[in-house]
C-alpha cells in the first residue's frame, strides 16, 4: 500500500474524504501519503475545526504565517501572539472554501481585541482571494466584511458551487454575490429574521443551475409582521427546470399558501423533505393525483396523512428509495381513515417502490394488514432499515394483546425480512415477550447483525438486558437502543 503510484493514492483518498480521521492519520505514513492528502484536507479545511486533533491552533499557526508580513508592522504596538514556525506547504493555494464564522474564530486566538481581530480577518480575506484560485464552498453566516470590493473577488467568486447563509445578513451581501455568482448549485438558508430578504430572492433569481435548496426556520418568539418567504419561493419556482433537491421547514403553520401553491410544479425533484406544519389541501391533493414525480427518491413529509404519501408514491417513476415520516403525527392526521388509509399505504408500497431501502410504516394490527405487511416483505428485498409502527387508532390495547402482536410480527420478520435488512425501528403497540425475542434472535443467528431501537422501557429491564446483551456479545445483534422520548427512534434525515 506504500508503494502505490501516487495518482492511485490520491483516486482512494478522495473516496475517503469524509473520514477525516483516517485522512489525518495517513499524515503520518511518509512524505508521498502527506503531499498526496493535504490537498484533499485542504479543500475545506474549516470542517474539521471541532475534531479533538489541537486542530485551531494548527490552523491559527498557518493563517498567521501568511499574514505576518503583512500586518508585522502592525503587531509591534499590538497584543498579538504570533508563532515563527515555516510551513511545509503552500496551503492556502489548496483551499476552495471560506467559512466566515470558523476563521473568525480562530482568528480571535491571537488577540482579545475586537479592532485587532477585525483587522486581521480583513487582511486574511484579501489573501485568501489571492491565494485561491477558484472558491467552491462559502458560508457566510455571521459575516462583517463586505468582500466583494477586494479586487480578486470576481474571479474566485465566480466558481461558488455551494453557499451557507442566513436572513440576518443584510440584503446588499446578495446584491454583491448576485452580480457574479450564477453558477450555484446549493444554497441553505437559515431564516432568524421575521421579515422579508429582497436580495436572497434576487440571488436564486440569477442562478443558472440551482440544484438543492434548503431553508430552515430559526425563529425567536417573534411572528413575521411581513411574509418572509413569498418573494424567495416565487423566485425559486423559476427553477423547476433544475431543481431536484427540495428541504423546507417553516415554524409555524401561517405562512405556507406560496409553497402549498408551488409545490407540484417541481417535477425534477430527487428529494423532497417537507417539515412540521405543511398540510396539504385537498384542491393541492388532486394536483398531486396527477402530477408525477418520475424520478423522486427520498420523499420525507410530516404532518401529513398517508393518503397523500400514496398519491405521490401511485404517480412515481418507481424510484424511490426512502419514504420517511413520524408516525404518530400521521396517524393523527388520518384519525377517522386510519385502518382504510395505512392498508391503501402498504399496498402503493410494494406496488411502486420495488427498490425502497429506509420505509417508514404505520398499520393497525389486524389480520389482513399482517398479510399485506407480508407481501411488502417479498416484493421488497432491497430494505436497509424499517420503522415499523403498528398502532390501534382510537382503541387502547391491553398487554396481552401487545404480546400477540409482538409475536405476529417477529414471526413474519424471521420468515420473510430480506437479507439486507440490517436496522429495525420498533413503536407503539406491541411488546415481545422474553421467549418470543429469544426465538427471534436465535433463528435471526447466521444473517448481518442487526440494530434495533425502540422507546419501551419493557426492554429496561434486567431479564431483558440480560438477554440481550448476550446476542450482542455472539454477534447476533449489533445495537439494541432504548430512547426514552418515542421522537429519538426516528429517521435522522
Amino acid at each position: 500500500m506504500s508503494k502505490l503510484d501516487k495518482d492511485i493514492l490520491f483516486l482512494i483518498f478522495e473516496e475517503l474524504q469524509e473520514d477525516s480521521k483516517s485522512l489525518f492519520s495517513y499524515l503520518m505514513v511518509n512524505r508521498l501519503w502527506c503531499e498526496t492528502v493535504i490537498p484533499i484536507l485542504w479543500r475545506n479545511p474549516w470542517c474539521y475545526y471541532c475534531f479533538n486533533y489541537k486542530y485551531e491552533n494548527t490552523l491559527f499557526n498557518i493563517i498567521f504565517y501568511y499574514l505576518f508580513d503583512d500586518i508585522k508592522d502592525f503587531i509591534t504596538n499590538q497584543e498579538i501572539q504570533f508563532p515563527s514556525s515555516s510551513l511545509l506547504f503552500d496551503y492556502l493555494s489548496f483551499c476552495r472554501s471560506i467559512d466566515v464564522n470558523t476563521i473568525n474564530r480562530i482568528i480571535s486566538f491571537g488577540s482579545s481585541s475586537a479592532y485587532n481581530q477585525f483587522f486581521m480577518q480583513q487582511k486574511f480575506y484579501s489573501l485568501i482571494m489571492k491565494k485561491c484560485p477558484e472558491l467552491k464552498y462559502f458560508d457566510m453566516r455571521s459575516i462583517k466584511h463586505q468582500l466583494f470590493y477586494i479586487p480578486e473577488a470576481k474571479s474566485c467568486f465566480e466558481s461558488l458551487c455551494e453557499l451557507r447563509c442566513d436572513t440576518s445578513i443584510h440584503y446588499s451581501y446578495f446584491y454583491g454575490l448576485s452580480s457574479f455568482c450564477q453558477n450555484i448549485q446549493k444554497i441553505s438558508i437559515v431564516n432568524i429574521e421575521p421579515k422579508p430578504n429582497d436580495g436572497i430572492a434576487k440571488l436564486i433569481e440569477v442562478q443558472k443551475n440551482l440544484k438543492h435548496f434548503d431553508w430552515f426556520d430559526e425563529l425567536s418568539d417573534e411572528y413575521p409582521s411581513e411574509d418572509p418567504y413569498k418573494d424567495i419561493l416565487l423566485a425559486l419556482e423559476k427553477k423547476a427546470d433544475s431543481l431536484n433537491y427540495l428541504r423546507i421547514y417553516f415554524q409555524d403553520s401561517l405562512e405556507i399558501k406560496t409553497l402549498q401553491k408551488i409545490l407540484p410544479r417541481f417535477y425534477k425533484l430527487k428529494t423532497l423533505i417537507l417539515d412540521e406544519y405543511l398540510r396539504l389541501t385537498e384542491e393541492q391533493l388532486g394536483q398531486l393525483r396527477k402530477q408525477a414525480y418520475h424520478d423522486l427518491e427520498t420523499l420525507n413529509l410530516e404532518w401529513n396523512g398517508l393518503n397523500v404519501f400514496s398519491n405521490i408514491i401511485e404517480n412515481s417513476g418507481r424510484c424511490l428509495k426512502k419514504i420517511l415520516f413520524r408516525p404518530y403525527d400521521t396517524i393523527q392526521c388520518d384519525i377517522y381513515c386510519f385502518n382504510e388509509s395505512s392498508l391503501n399505504f402498504i399496498r402503493k408500497v410494494y406496488e411502486n417502490c420495488p427498490y425502497i431501502k429506509y420505509l417508514s410504516i404505520v398499520f393497525p394490527p389486524s389480520n389482513e394488514h399482517f398479510s399485506e405487511f407480508e407481501k411488502l416483505l417479498k416484493i421488497c428485498q432491497n430494505l436497509k432499515s424499517l420503522l415499523i409502527t403498528i398502532r390501534n387508532a382510537g382503541k387502547k390495547e391491553a398487554n396481552k394483546k401487545k404480546f400477540e402482536n409482538g409475536k405476529t410480527l417477529l414471526e413474519i420478520l424471521i420468515k420473510l425480512a430480506p437479507n439486507n435488512l440490517k436496522e429495525i425501528r420498533f413503536y407503539d403497540d406491541f411488546k415481545f415477550s422474553l421467549e418470543n425475542l429469544e426465538e427471534f434472535f436465535e433463528r435471526w443467528r447466521g444473517r448481518e447483525a442487526l440494530s434495533i431501537f425502540t422507546s419501551d422501557s419493557i426492554y429496561k429491564r434486567e431479564n431483558y438486558k440480560a438477554l440481550i446483551n448476550k446476542y450482542i456479545s455472539e454477534g447476533v445483534i449489533k445495537d439494541f437502543i432504548y430512547e426514552s422520548y418515542k421522537v429519538d427512534i426516528y429517521f435522522n434525515i
